[in-house]
């Protein structure tokens, strides 16, 4: 507990240092600038959310993902700093966010799984397993995965006494100001399932989405951020124009549309840590650290 309260003490230090450096105004600056960055919540809390929004719109221009997407299709310009806001998931919590979606008018962008929205089912990463982390299992075989939670109770199509996604009611009542887009069906892993089952939660997500909702359904993000070649070509057959990832990364209107990059910023409540994060600053530190560290076979 003392080495876990250690941790997350110099973790906090860390952001406060790096927040007081001069990089995120440097990479919001100069980087951001002339570049399209999308943020990824996922069930961030309402007091969280309020000053996180505030912040984000006095430094960027807010827009939503479809002006992205026209911007993509036309090669036009967009605002200097845009900035774009989505969820993942679809948790019951989100629809908490409302208030503040209508008060900023803020352009968000929540990614639904369609089997689990407007049920009593859960989230496989929402059950704790005895002998595997849900690290590990996102590894696992798709069908492996489900067996070895099938063994402590937790099959996809199981409803248990209360929801974690959003009921249709929440959706429909948020859908003039949020766009709707594709999670897949039940959050697999998309590189761990094979050719039918990937096929299936690509294609299935965006017909349940368009025909319960009618919904225009024109994106996915890639659950957990993976995806391969073969997903990729999925989600073409399927009918989808972009697909999101947690690739690091800033985009323009050339970037790949399958490979459009977002950042993380952990749902965080810690405002050194949010504006940290929202620049880029810690994605950058992460991946080229590990670069060097594998460069110089220290990892």
């Amino acid at each position: 507990m003392i080495a876990q309260m250690n941790n997350k003490s110099i973790r906090m230090l860390i952001f406060k240092l790096l927040r007081y450096s001069g990089l995120p105004f440097l990479f919001r600056e100069v980087i951001q600038k002339q570049h399209v960055t999308i943020l990824l919540f996922h069930a961030i809390p309402l007091e969280s959310a309020d000053t996180a929004f505030k912040y984000l719109m006095k430094h960027y221009t807010i827009i939503g993902l479809n002006d992205f997407f026209n911007s993509c299709r036309e090669k036009k310009p967009l605002p200097e700093k845009s900035l774009i806001i989505t969820f993942d998931d679809g948790h019951r919590s989100n629809y908490d966010l409302l208030p503040l979606f209508k008060r900023y008018a803020i352009p968000v962008t929540i990614f639904l799984c369609s089997g689990i929205i407007d049920t009593n089912r859960h989230f496989w990463f929402s059950i704790t397993h005895p002998d595997y982390s849900t690290e590990q299992l996102k590894k696992v075989p798709n069908r492996e995965k489900l067996n070895i939670l099938k063994e402590i109770g937790f099959e996809p199509e199981i409803n248990y006494s209360h929801p974690q996604a959003l009921s249709k009611d929440q959706i429909r009542e948020m859908s003039p100001f949020v766009n709707f887009q594709s999670h897949t069906v039940f959050h697999p892993c998309l590189p761990y399932c094979d050719d039918d089952e990937a096929r299936q939660e690509i294609s299935m997500s965006k017909k349940m989405l368009e025909q319960e909702y009618s919904f225009m359904i024109n994106a996915i993000a890639y659950p957990n951020g993976d995806y391969t070649e073969r997903d990729i070509q999925f989600c073409i057959d399927a009918g989808y124009e972009f697909g999101l990832t947690v690739d690091y990364g800033f985009n323009t209107p050339s970037t790949d549309p399958f490979k459009l990059r977002r950042i993380s910023v952990n749902d965080t409540g810690n405002m050194d840590e949010l504006i940290v994060k929202s620049s880029g600053v810690w994605g950058f530190l992460k991946t080229n650290v590990l670069k060097i560290a594998n460069i110089f076979g220290v990892v």
